[in-house]
């Protein structure tokens, strides 16, 4: 039996919609009230369990609490299951007792996007979509891509003029139908006429200022909060993860909910933004306010460097008790290369911010020194190696001696 009622609720407002309404469109009297929020799935938890149904692939073992028809055949290309790695030397060099990451670049386009994308497209797929758009700077558009292919379903993304290479040949490899334009606005607007003229369904958001992914798709992100709880056996004190507009915040604290009101754990853990420009840093000071932007520049962290934080990613915090913590440039990028050698893990800018606010957090007194601490690890390194690059020395070409090797490694 699957728990999914048919229907959408604002979080804000707590206004309700079936989800044949205008499914992908924000919640119209906050709109009026001038903020842009997603709609979130309900669910009727009533005599169900937390328990997955191994029988089924990847996430789907999750499908009675994902908002799906019960015999809705799996989209997947057996995403999940990722391992949640315990940073031993990170702990003891940040002072605290607990420190896992939850790899996430273990999914099958190296990204925690695979959780989203593949509940979308099923549900997509159930609903009888032929075109799927999506705006991405990379992982979003590459787990589209991947999944449309396997789907059967024709792709677009517009994606951005400025992101790497990998990135679009990642997505055009897939078979995706990959442009690109200028600015974010201008995506957000040409997606939006594909969704309101052909009627395409969006993967992500397409409003100004933004609200969030594909409702559907968000919870995919539930089943992080499943498997680290599985694998922990208790739930962590805190959860830092990067932040741009608040889908893997808000999607893993609501499967932490789940857990809460199905009796599996007492308590969701504090969930902490962490981000390299600041929005949510300034939400949390100075209260949301709707379109307030910070200054922008670019960051290697590209995939999160938004000036403006959306009202869900807010609330997760503010719901959970948690704070949010901003990351240089030097420090996410030094981050990045102590964790591959200390840890022996590599993963993109953005992925590395956790690593790099949590720090912080301990100075400031957010975290404390017997506590626990998930850190969520979205991507790979491999998705901008230019970024790590220039960061390192060129490898030297050395005559076959060991005199020579010694001169160019320092006779270590």
């Amino acid at each position: 039996m699957s728990a999914y009622t048919g229907i959408l609720r604002c979080p804000r407002c707590d206004a309700e919609r079936p989800d044949t309404v205008d499914p992908f469109v924000v919640c119209a009297p906050c709109n009026e009230a001038g903020y842009h929020v997603n709609p979130f799935p309900v669910y009727d938890l009533t005599g169900l369990s937390a328990q997955p149904d191994r029988s089924r692939p990847g996430i789907f073992a999750w499908q009675h609490l994902l908002p799906l028809d019960v015999d809705a055949t799996p989209v997947t290309l057996r995403e999940g299951g990722t391992p949640l790695v315990p940073l031993t030397r990170a702990a003891r060099r940040l002072g605290v007792d607990e420190v896992y990451v939850k790899d996430e670049s273990r999914n099958p386009t190296w990204s925690y996007k695979d959780r989203l994308i593949a509940v979308a497209v099923t549900r997509a797929v159930q609903d009888g979509a032929e075109t799927l758009v999506v705006a991405s700077t990379g992982n979003h558009g590459a787990a589209a891509a991947a999944y449309a292919a396997a789907a059967g379903l024709r792709c677009v993304v517009l994606t951005l003029e400025s992101v790497p290479q990998t990135m679009k040949v990642l997505m055009q490899s897939y078979g995706a139908d990959v442009v690109a334009l200028r600015n974010g606005p201008d995506r957000w607007a040409l997606l939006r006429q594909g969704v309101e003229q052909r009627g395409w369904v969006p993967l992500s958001g397409f409003v100004n200022p933004p609200a969030g992914s594909n409702p559907f798709g968000i919870d995919g992100y539930k089943t992080i909060a499943y498997e680290i709880v599985a694998d922990l056996g208790r739930a962590p004190d805190v959860l830092i993860a990067p932040a741009a507009y608040g889908d893997g915040l808000t999607g893993v604290l609501r499967g932490f909910d789940d857990l809460v009101a199905l009796g599996v754990i007492e308590r969701v853990p504090r969930m902490v933004a962490a981000e390299p420009l600041g929005p949510y840093t300034d939400a949390v000071a100075n209260g949301f306010r709707p379109g307030v932007t910070v200054p922008a520049r670019p960051s290697a962290a590209f995939s999160i460097a938004t000036p403006v934080a959306t009202y869900q990613g807010y609330a997760a915090l503010v719901r959970s008790g948690g704070t949010a913590a901003a990351a240089t440039e030097d420090e996410i990028m030094g981050e990045q290369l102590r964790l591959a050698r200390e840890e022996g893990i590599y993963l993109e800018a953005s992925a590395v911010v956790p690593v790099a606010v949590l720090a912080k957090l301990r100075a400031a007194g957010a975290v404390a020194a017997d506590e626990s601490v998930v850190l969520l690890g979205t991507s790979t390194g491999l998705k901008d190696i230019g970024a790590t690059a220039a960061h390192l020395g060129s490898v030297p070409v050395v005559e076959p001696t060991l005199a020579a090797l010694d001169a160019a490694i320092g006779g270590r």
